[in-house]
């Protein structure tokens, strides 16, 4: 499955060139040693949410959004090594507690957290992060922007399905009727999450060797040039969870609440995600704090 140019996908969206005013579309680049490499990712427009969802958690109503300004994502999920940086540098207290699976039920360990998120090993450096709170998501994103002094923050929930669809429109995005296609797409729950994990919901019907978390980057990128936006762990969004969508914005400003926000979108799944939350439409919602051995990062950052 290889990556479709980033200007045809304008074509797909309707929108003429590539970005005005800066670098174009596709354009790959860093801004520190141990910054997360960023794609820039054009403007455009695309139908956002699904009619339904589960009950609890409408995914509509579907409407178009603008994305009105090309914007630069972070081609993976925040390693463990570029996390690592921020907690050294800002001596950043990561308390305990994080959920993971222990092979029979959930549990919340004292000493679980994102040096020990409940693999059984260690996590590798390249690996995403995980067990972060949304809290730890934004303070990571700002310490990027004090540290480059370039406007780093996480993406809306608009830009994550934006980039997630990467000009398709069906409830996944990978060719229907291939089995195999999730697994080429990403670390989802599938044969090696089954042998690993043994959760009770039906897998994808694909085996992509992976029972936990996988290396960042391990998997094909989309047609923007980004790599696991769905599987391997979730990415906390900007935006306070609103259900159902609310009359506005339509572009990619996040939603936010007008006073506490008592619960963050999550978006894309994980490895151990069942696949009908695995679709680019569905909506996690969890509080700020919330630590889970499946929650990590993705970081964007503004152009102008």
């Amino acid at each position: 499955m290889r990556p479709v140019p980033a200007c045809a996908v304008l074509a797909l969206l309707a929108i003429a060139g590539c970005t005005r005013g800066g670098p174009d579309a596709g354009t790959v680049f860093r801004d520190c040693p141990d910054c997360p490499e960023l794609v820039v990712v054009p403007p455009g427009r695309f139908r956002m949410g699904a009619a339904g969802g589960e009950e609890g958690r409408p995914e509509g109503p579907v409407r178009e959004v603008r994305i009105r300004s090309a914007f630069a994502a972070a081609v993976t999920e925040v390693t463990q090594e570029q996390f690592a940086a921020f907690v050294v540098a800002t001596g950043r207290e990561m308390p305990g507690g994080c959920r993971v699976w222990d092979g029979a039920d959930w549990q919340y360990p004292a000493d679980a957290g994102w040096t020990n998120p409940g693999y059984g090993r260690v996590p590798f450096s390249d690996e995403p992060v995980a067990c972060v709170s949304w809290l730890d998501a934004r303070d990571y994103a700002a310490w990027l922007a004090q540290r480059t002094g370039k406007p780093y923050r996480l993406l809306s929930e608009a830009e994550w399905e934006y980039v997630a669809r990467a000009g398709t429109t069906g409830d996944f995005p990978w060719p229907d009727g291939d089995p195999a296609a999730p697994c080429v797409a990403g670390n989802v729950y599938d044969a090696a999450g089954v042998r690993a994990n043994n959760f009770d919901w039906e897998p994808f019907d694909c085996d992509d060797g992976y029972g936990q978390a996988s290396p960042a980057g391990s998997f094909a990128a989309n047609a923007f040039g980004l790599k696991d936006v769905l599987g391997n762990v979730w990415e906390w969004t900007a935006d306070c969870y609103v259900a159902p969508y609310p009359a506005g914005p339509a572009d990619e400003r996040p939603v936010q609440a007008a006073g506490e926000c008592p619960r963050r979108t999550v978006r894309g799944g994980s490895w151990i995600t069942r696949p009908g939350r695995q679709r680019v439409s569905f909506r996690g919602r969890d509080p700020e704090d919330a630590r889970f051995s499946f929650f990590g990062i993705r970081v964007a950052r503004d152009l102008r």
